[in-house]
């Protein structure tokens, strides 16, 4: 008989199609000459400090498995982080895990909560992996559109809508990956109320709560009577500039925390210890280079932000992360056909919006992570190619 490795595949795999963001990672050995603005990378260095920790770690031996769970002493400085700097208490003993990246923590969070057909509320445009992990979990994933006249905020009301006897839960990201969008206190509130009217449990990726430009940001944990509702994920990757450490977190009410480390247990016993060490010590001392990267996004953004208007494509300012989510419509374009002709006839290579659901056809995630020097030679470049299309 025939073997046809396609007829081993999980049902669930092949229902989805690959990340729409996993050919930028290799988009320089592809075009060496291109100028990406693809990866939702910091182009910092870990800081100085944070390599000094791990080098330490290693010297001292430090070379074994951890805890499960994770060091015990950076599990309390995430704990006394959080609450210090976002008004959520968590115990370090019970209510919080360190994982394998962020990317971990949403997989296994997914796994441990969601049962055949229970429904998830996501809203979009929104990270690649949310939807996926939710459909391999056994979930059935409800997206709830978001567009600039909203400013890519969803309501409560507009949740009202998707709701039916079978949703248990809802994926909040803010500040969002890849519009940029921060939810206010004001805007969070009446979603928690919807939460707890109706039941449900909160994921909230809080991967970029550091980074944010205009208002401090706001956990929807810290509210009266949600934080036993909220699975906060988080992690060092981002504002710490601690990508290839692979250190993220969980934190959520201990019954929950011990069924996601049972997953956790079996699938990677435990998180770097090295990275864990690293991340303690950027916890510790770090926050003086966190402000400096930040106020660097922010200049940044203020130029990435003013070139797309200059060049007549609307855009939302981004109130957090480090991503421009700008509309490409009036090019007649769809999102795919703007990258790679973009790619093809300028070598900029940015994420069509469509990588991020229906809801982001018709624009382009362009992450200003990436040296001013970059941003000007890129937008440069995407400006001679808008000027080419107007006169076709």
């Amino acid at each position: 008989m025939v073997f046809i490795p396609e007829n081993f595949l999980s049902n669930a795999v092949k229902a989805f199609p690959s990340s729409g963001i996993g050919k930028f990672f290799d988009i320089k050995t592809i075009k060496p000459e291109a100028i990406s603005f693809g990866l939702g990378e910091p182009d910092f260095v870990t800081p100085q400090v944070l390599r000094e920790a791990a080098v330490r770690s290693l010297a001292e031996g430090k070379t074994s498995y951890t805890s499960s769970a994770g060091v015990p002493e950076l599990r309390k400085a995430i704990a006394g982080y959080l609450e210090e700097s976002f008004g959520v208490s968590y115990d370090h003993r019970d209510e919080i895990i360190v994982t394998v990246g962020g990317s971990e923590a949403i997989d296994i969070a997914l796994r441990a909560l969601i049962n055949p057909q229970d429904e998830i509320i996501i809203p979009e445009p929104c990270f690649v992996s949310y939807k996926p992990c939710a459909a391999l979990a056994g979930a059935k994933v409800v997206t709830v559109p978001t567009g600039m006249e909203s400013g890519f905020k969803v309501t409560a009301e507009e949740l009202e809508k998707y709701l039916t006897p079978r949703t248990k839960a809802l994926f909040i990201n803010s500040p969002s990956n890849p519009t940029g969008v921060a939810m206010t206190k004001e805007e969070l509130l009446p979603i928690a109320d919807f939460v707890k009217k109706h039941n449900l449990l909160v994921i909230s990726d809080e991967i970029y709560a550091e980074l944010t430009y205009d208002a401090k940001h706001c956990s929807i944990a810290s509210f009266p009577g949600m934080k036993e509702r909220t699975v906060i994920i988080s992690g060092f990757s981002k504002a710490f500039a601690m990508t290839g450490w692979r250190i993220g977190y969980i934190c959520a009410h201990p019954a929950i925390i011990k069924a996601i480390l049972k997953i956790h247990q079996y699938v990677v016993m435990c998180a770097p210890m090295i990275g864990q060490y690293a991340a303690l010590e950027g916890l510790k001392s770090g926050g003086v280079e966190v402000a400096r990267m930040t106020e660097e996004y922010k200049r940044r953004r203020a130029f990435v932000v003013s070139r797309f208007r200059a060049m007549g494509l609307p855009i939302c300012e981004p109130g957090g992360a480090f991503y421009a989510f700008p509309c490409i419509k009036e090019t007649g374009l769809s999102s795919e056909e703007f990258c790679e002709r973009l790619l093809d006839e300028q070598c900029v290579a940015v994420v069509p919006g469509n990588a991020f659901g229906a809801s982001g056809e018709g624009f382009i995630r362009c992450s200003y992570a990436t040296s001013m020097e970059m941003l000007k030679a890129g937008l440069e470049r995407m400006e001679i190619f808008l000027r080419g299309l107007k006169r076709a």
